[in-house]
């Protein structure tokens, strides 16, 4: 009897834990456009393995990064421009789906802090690229090939996937669109990877579909504390945030 309620009380913590953090994680996404993927499999990562988090990720990201991308009137163009870099994301991502699904040492946790302090630094430094329409056309692979491997090694799609979107000089409303885009494509091309490891399992899929609710109860209060609040204020604390996170995970492969 002892152990029944020790067990019951372990899970009971767990599904509080991912609920609260989903709903974070949405309310980041909501506010910024982006970050759901980073702040739940970062703060996941730190009671679970990276490819656990990574399968309680796919149906919160794949129905928000959907929204996003539907919310725009932009997604034929943005398809045709960037079908280059998809292509690349799920070449990527598949490539080194083994990565993750196989990480017993660390590797993958501490590649995930690593791209959480690269891609914090970039935030807070305010650093702006800028692509030309020549540069584009061999660097959009290049770019999708590299964010797949990120994504497959961490389940981080951001790196160098945003700040290379950012370079291309898109409007507001299109680079949100376009970072939808990308995020979806990312999210399939993972769900597909860890499917291929044996990672996906049905327990895992129905902790996922119920960390819908709260991901996108945290989104819609975040889009509408996003009128209310600086923006500018909201990223640089979100970044410093996440170069927190970052050093955090990092640490743990080297001690």
């Amino acid at each position: 009897m002892q152990t029944t309620l020790s067990f019951d009380t372990a899970h009971l913590m767990l599904l509080s834990a991912v609920t609260a953090i989903f709903l974070l994680a949405g309310f980041v996404k909501g506010v910024v456009g982006l970050g759901l993927p980073t702040v739940a499999v970062g703060l996941l990562g730190l009671f679970m393995p990276p490819v656990q988090a990574a399968a309680l990720l796919i149906v919160p990201s794949l129905v928000t990064n959907v929204w996003q991308l539907l919310a725009g009137g932009r997604f034929v163009w943005l398809l045709r421009r960037l079908w280059l870099m998809l292509i690349g994301i799920f070449v990527g991502t598949l490539l080194g789906a083994h990565w993750i699904a196989g990480d017993d040492s660390g590797q993958a946790t501490a590649a995930l802090g690593a791209a959480l302090i690269v891609y914090a630094i970039l935030g807070l430094a305010a650093v702006k690229f800028s692509v030309s329409a020549g540069t584009e056309k061999w660097l959009s692979p290049i770019i999708g090939l590299a964010t797949g491997l990120v994504t497959a090694a961490t389940a981080v799609f951001v790196i160098p996937a945003v700040p290379y979107l950012q370079a291309l000089h898109l409007e507001k409303d299109e680079l949100i669109q376009a970072l939808g885009l990308s995020f979806t494509v990312s999210t399939i091309a993972m769900a597909a990877g860890l499917a291929q490891g044996g990672a996906l399992q049905m327990t895992g899929a129905a902790v996922s579909l119920m960390a819908l609710v709260p991901a996108l109860g945290g989104m819609f209060i975040g889009q509408w504390l996003r009128g209310k609040i600086s923006a500018v204020l909201f990223r640089r604390c979100f970044f410093v945030g996440l170069l927190l996170l970052g050093l955090h995970l990092a640490s743990h492969f080297w001690v």
